[in-house]
């Protein structure tokens, strides 16, 4: 086997080989998600992409991979989050009169645009709800119109995140002025009714944050489940993990890498690297990045004091009022952000793992700083400890060129699209169709790309099945066969697809190309089959389904099937194991009678009809039902090829048939409705040929058949309007026929005509002009003609 190249973050430049620390085997941390709201798409590019490569190692190149995952239970946002929704909740308890609920929304709303929106308040003059929308599409007009502040270049993440604000403010402002306050103004009084009261909050009442985290992590975990994301064999949360961390941190203090300030404790990068150590081996040009240091150390840390040098970060943070607490040396406090990963990764996979992964946002400064206070924790001697062999990034999702994130609110939650516009196999497809560590822009093409991918497997593996169940023995077409198996020319074009797969794995799990290769295997076999007077080679074409349907195994594409994924096809989730063989059966068994019914009532008198009809179909059945299979599909395959095979026979003998007509309608009424309404589509080939049986979902079928009645309706309801319209152009030329040539410029137009009534004078009493009389005698002359055509029919 070729060996695993794969791209690591800490060796920038090109993939490198993957040797893990012990063979065979994958130690993995993910960073997990920080819970306080919805998981939005950005999450589901991570930890789908994450999965994709998870399970590629463990299905395809055969590790036993340990996988942990941590969920940031504490932090700033959580901390804000869940104090600002139980002020809210206080706040709404009390009593307050009409105008008073106006004053505090009136203050929050100026409050909220003097922290947010400044251009707003340039003038000098008070805000309101009132007069806000014209000061809005003042300052901020053009970025609301997509473009940007400065009218330079394209939106960003600072244009983003002025839409939010704008939003927020225009929310408020019409529920303030409709005296909807709670509810409606939330975003701008939250922030308010925070800088009043969070002192109130008692920080050693932990129940008020994990109330918060435990609803959305049960939310994160439901949506990960929905999108066939496989759960972690390790899950570790920061707020069981808070003594542990106090340990770590005053190692690495008692070696001389962190120092205590005013409570808080802070990494000593200077020291660090002083000792030999490098900082920021992940991004070294973003290690005096100011505001991606701030937005690091969170929005509730900017305050805190006594740091030795501008890059040195909090391992512990001395807690604020509001803020949870939990006892320390070093006084109350905190955890800071980056400790968690290092001390709970290290707790399960000990002082090395091989694989530690994350969105590529989270590369500066988060595991930069992870790096270096785990390889202080851990060095000794003077010898520099590598902590981490492979950091795996995944590349954020963007939208409108700025990237999905929860802060800027520019997300599709993952509930809403799975309601709106993927499937969970969708929006997996779509991801696969890009490289890992790449970004991914939304756009309407992904979807329809990932929808024509699927639809081209989806067909190939129906019309396999169905070849293979029509073949000469369908209970043998259904017994498991190697996928290796011989079978002539395609045989060859599987193998050449096996061996491009192998080199698109082995390319740092180059998914790209591994679904061109699915979708040119396919097109290959179809091109094949297709072939003039060739026979179909079925061996071949099941040794390719076979393959296709384990490697989308691999990729999590079925999320009913399970490792080895040796079947055919997606699975059938259908459960039939309480119904009898008899019950399973028995609405296949009515359509094939009434189908015989409705032949003899033709009396068509068809030898090779007649030859059909009295084949003993229950035979086959009981052999099927002897071999104890309960595959729906196996056996009711007996009876729908014998109702295939007389409606083919109809469809033969119908052109030199006297009862054509009814033969005709009797064949769409199978195809149509009896078949339909089981989840059977008959693909109608040619007559020699016969049908093709392929089983569809029922639901598919219905809609394609209600979709094609409501084009027949269209159809007959624009052929009766145009009807409609011809007799209404007919009745208009009528109605006009009647009147006689010798009056119809007889109006005011006019003053004096001739014995024919065409006008010699106008109104003014001028001779009408030889122009003007050329034109109207040619009206005359078309309107006689009418009048007379009209005097003959008439009688």
């Amino acid at each position: 086997m070729a060996q695993l190249k794969v791209h690591n973050s800490l060796t920038p430049g090109g993939t490198v080989p993957f040797l893990p620390l012990e063979e065979g085997k994958v130690s993995w941390y993910a960073c997990g998600p920080t819970v306080y709201d919805h998981s939005h798409l950005g999450h589901a590019r991570n930890y789908v992409s994450t999965d994709i490569i998870r399970r590629i190692m463990r299905d395809y190149f055969g590790y036993q991979v340990k996988f942990v995952m941590n969920i940031t239970d504490v932090d700033d946002k959580i901390i804000l989050k869940a104090r600002r929704a139980k002020l809210l909740e206080l706040e709404k308890s009390k009593t307050y009169t009409e105008p008073e609920l106006a004053k505090l929304a009136a203050t929050a709303f100026q409050s909220y645009a003097e922290g947010n929106l400044p251009e707003l308040l340039k003038d000098g003059s008070k805000l309101s709800p009132r007069n806000y929308a014209e000061r809005r599409d003042a300052a901020y007009g053009k970025v609301l119109a997509g473009g940007t502040l400065n009218g330079e270049g394209k939106p960003g993440d600072a244009e983003a995140k002025m839409k939010m604000h704008l939003s927020n403010l225009t929310a408020a402002s019409q529920a303030i002025q409709e005296n909807k306050v709670f509810g409606g103004a939330d975003e701008v009084l939250l922030p308010y009714l925070d800088s009043l009261y969070k002192d109130s909050i008692d920080g050693k009442d932990h129940t008020i944050f994990t109330k918060v985290t435990q609803y959305w992590e049960a939310q994160f975990m439901d949506d990960m489940d929905n999108l066939n994301v496989m759960r972690p064999d390790y899950i570790t949360r920061v707020t069981t993990y808070v003594p542990q961390i106090v340990t770590f941190v005053d190692m690495i203090v008692e070696k001389g890498f962190a120092y205590e300030a005013d409570g808080s404790v802070y990494f000593d990068i200077a020291a660090f690297e002083k000792a030999g150590n490098p900082y920021a081996r992940l991004c070294p040009n973003s290690r005096n990045d100011k505001a991606l240091q701030e937005e690091g150390e969170g929005s509730l840390s900017k305050n805190l004091g006594g740091k030795r040098g501008p890059c040195d970060f909090a391992l512990w943070k001395k807690s604020k009022a509001g803020e949870p607490v939990w006892p320390s040396p070093w006084g109350e406090g905190r955890p800071g952000w980056h400790i968690e990963c290092s001390v709970m990764a290290s707790d399960i996979l000990g002082s090395q793992m091989d694989i530690h992964s994350g969105g590529i946002d989270l590369a500066f400064p988060h595991h930069d700083n992870e790096l270096a206070q785990s390889e202080a924790y851990y060095c000794s001697h003077g010898q520099v400890h590598n902590w981490v062999k492979y950091f795996f990034h995944m590349g954020h999702l963007s939208i409108s060129g700025s990237k999905m994130s929860k802060s800027l609110k520019n997300f599709q939650t993952i509930k809403d699209a799975l309601k709106n516009d993927y499937t969970p196999r969708a929006m997996r497809i779509v991801f696969l169709m890009g490289r890992w560590n790449d970004g991914v822009e939304i756009s309407p093409d992904m979807r329809k790309q990932a929808e024509g991918w699927e639809t081209t497997i989806n067909n190939f593996f129906t019309n396999t099945k169905s070849l293979i169940m029509q073949s000469k023995s369908a209970e043998e077409g259904l017994k498991t066969l190697s996928i290796n198996g011989k079978s002539g020319g395609l045989h060859e074009t599987l193998e050449k697809a096996q061996s491009e797969m192998q080199s698109a794995l082995t390319d740092s799990f180059d998914t790209p190309r591994a679904m061109r290769i699915l979708a040119e295997i396919v097109r290959d076999a179809n091109k094949h089959d297709s072939e003039p007077g060739s026979a179909t080679d079925i061996t071949g074409l099941k040794s390719i389904a076979r393959w296709i349907t384990k490697m989308v195994g691999i990729f999590g594409l079925d999320a009913n099937a399970s490792p080895p994924y040796e079947g055919l096809g997606w699975t059938n989730t259908a459960s039939n194991a309480h119904l009898s063989t008899k019950e399973i059966v028995e609405p296949y068994v009515k359509v094939y009678q009434s189908v015989n019914s409705e032949v003899e009532r033709l009396a068509l008198h068809s030898d090779s009809l007649d030859a059909l009809m009295a084949e003993d179909v229950d035979t086959k059945f009981s052999g099927l039902e002897a071999s104890g299979t309960k595959d729906s599909e196996a056996l009711a395959m007996p009876y729908l090829i014998a109702v295939s095979k007389i409606r083919d026979e109809l469809r033969r003998i119908a052109p030199n048939s006297e009862s054509k007509k009814q033969i005709l309608t009797l064949s769409d009424r199978i195809r149509d409705n009896d078949l339909t309404d089981l989840g059977v589509y008959l693909d109608d080939r040619s007559v020699d040929q016969g049908a093709l049986i392929k089983f569809v979902p029922k639901a598919e079928l219905l809609a394609q058949r209600e979709e094609k009645a409501a084009k027949e309706r269209e159809k007959t309801a624009q052929k009766e309007k145009a009807r409609l319209e011809r007799e209404r152009i007919e009745l208009e030329k009528a109605e006009k026929a009647k009147l006689s040539p010798m009056d119809m410029f007889k109006d005011d137009r006019f003053s004096a005509w001739d014995d024919k009534g065409l006008p010699t004078k106008t109104k003014e009493g001028e001779d009408v002009p030889k122009s003007a009389l050329k034109k109207l005698g040619k009206e005359w002359e078309r309107q006689n003609k009418l009048h007379q055509e009209w005097k003959a029919k008439s009688g």
